[in-house]
């Protein structure tokens, strides 16, 4: 939907919230970024508001305004995530496609952290608004959505049975859904097999209904799926291989020049895995099991960088990242998840842009039988600092 499409109604309610989120600094000052915010909640000016200046803060914490000038991807990831764009659809919008059943998550997961993962979605979403701007250029009016193939050719029970795999979904559901609403034209799912519908029941809960009517899901009938693609791409801008006349440089029908062809991730770029112990520096704390703790650092100047690492001594833990509003209000920077910090020791950092409270949570109310001792080391780096200076040079 675009501003130029609103009802009397709905575009006074789009006046309201442009003019209430004035003091924001957006990635995007359009009046059509503006408007997804608002799509994305039904033109419910509270919630449209809340979310937005959560993903406002959300990144600043995370740097992403800087993420393609100054991060560089793993190599793993580069090379074996086969995730790109192979053209644009019939409303000129950028056509991405994934052959989601030929990733090697197993191995994915074990070349990258976490964080870099998830820092690689974020990458390749800000890579693609980047691409809104050529694809609007070629149109000659404004275009702000993607349309997605998802191919599951491929996918076994023993790659949907992976426990990281099924974790780091949702994690990357959540992250989208919050921070880049209305991104997405059309999604459309093919070779989908049966046992997939499991899979997608997990997901679904984390997925705003609005984002839920633009999914279509079909199996293995090529002559069906490739017809429905069809009907949103013109031939010469779908490969070959899913229907359309496309091929690349070198007559490839997957076009996997393109884009990466996946495959086995060789274990020469595992992590290595180095059972940690504690530094000298460190401060332990037990959470016991049920239970969460917390650790509390008030930032009284902005713009400090606060950094963390912790392991844990036996299994895993949960761990968050938010801050505090002077209203009492809870702002989530990093949502809890499982960190495999026995394993590995965990380092992170948070730009912090409001002088408040934030907290650091550990969090092993998942575990009903054991406690979990955690080692950990918390520094906060003022602007102007040595070690500030390191930080704004990654």
């Amino acid at each position: 939907m675009f501003v130029s499409e609103l009802n009397e109604t709905q575009r006074a309610t789009f006046d309201q919230f442009k003019n209430n989120v004035k003091d924001c600094k957006l990635p995007d000052p359009s009046d059509n970024y503006i408007l997804k915010w608002l799509v994305a909640r039904n033109f419910d000016l509270n919630l449209a508001e809340k979310m937005l200046r959560h993903s406002v803060e959300w990144r600043r914490a995370n740097r992403i305004d800087e993420i393609l000038d100054n991060w560089e991807p793993p190599i793993a990831l580069v090379k074996y995530y086969p995730l790109g764009i192979v053209g644009w659809d019939k409303q000129f919008r950028p056509v991405w496609t994934i052959a989601f059943g030929h990733i090697d998550w197993r191995g994915i997961l074990q070349s990258v952290s976490k964080r870099d993962y998830l820092r690689y979605v974020c990458y390749l979403v800000e890579k693609g608004i980047v691409e809104f701007k050529k694809c609007s250029e070629r149109a000659k009016k404004p275009v702000s959505t993607s349309t997605f193939i998802i191919d599951m050719e491929g996918l076994s029970m023993r790659q949907m049975g992976y426990k990281p795999f099924r974790d780091i979904g949702i994690e990357t559901v959540k992250i989208l859904e919050a921070n880049y609403p209305e991104d997405l034209s059309k999604v459309i799912i093919i070779n989908a097999p049966k046992p997939f519908t499991l899979v997608f029941s997990m997901v679904k809960p984390f997925l705003h209904q609005v984002t839920l009517d633009k999914i279509s899901v079909y199996g293995f009938d090529k002559n069906e799926w490739s017809a429905a693609l069809l009907k949103e791409i013109d031939a010469d801008q779908l490969p070959v291989y899913y229907g359309g006349t496309m091929v690349d440089e070198n007559g490839d029908p997957k076009c996997s020049s393109k884009i990466s062809k996946g495959g086995e991730v060789p274990q020469s770029y595992y992590l290595d895995i180095v059972k940690p112990t504690p530094k000298k520096n460190m401060t332990s704390i037990s959470v016991a099991s049920g239970s969460k703790k917390k650790l509390e650092y008030k930032i009284i100047q902005s713009n400090s960088v606060l950094r963390w690492e912790f392991m844990t001594e036996d299994g895993d833990i949960g761990f968050s990242a938010y801050y505090v509003e002077r209203i009492g209000e809870k702002v989530d920077l990093m949502s809890s998840e499982r960190i495999q910090s026995h394993l590995m020791m965990e380092e992170g950092e948070l730009f912090c842009v409001r002088p408040v409270l934030y907290v650091l949570e550990f969090d092993n109310s998942y575990s009903y039988l054991r406690s979990k001792k955690v080692w950990y080391n918390v520094a906060v780096d003022l602007p102007g600092s040595s070690s500030f200076q390191e930080y704004a040079k990654k």
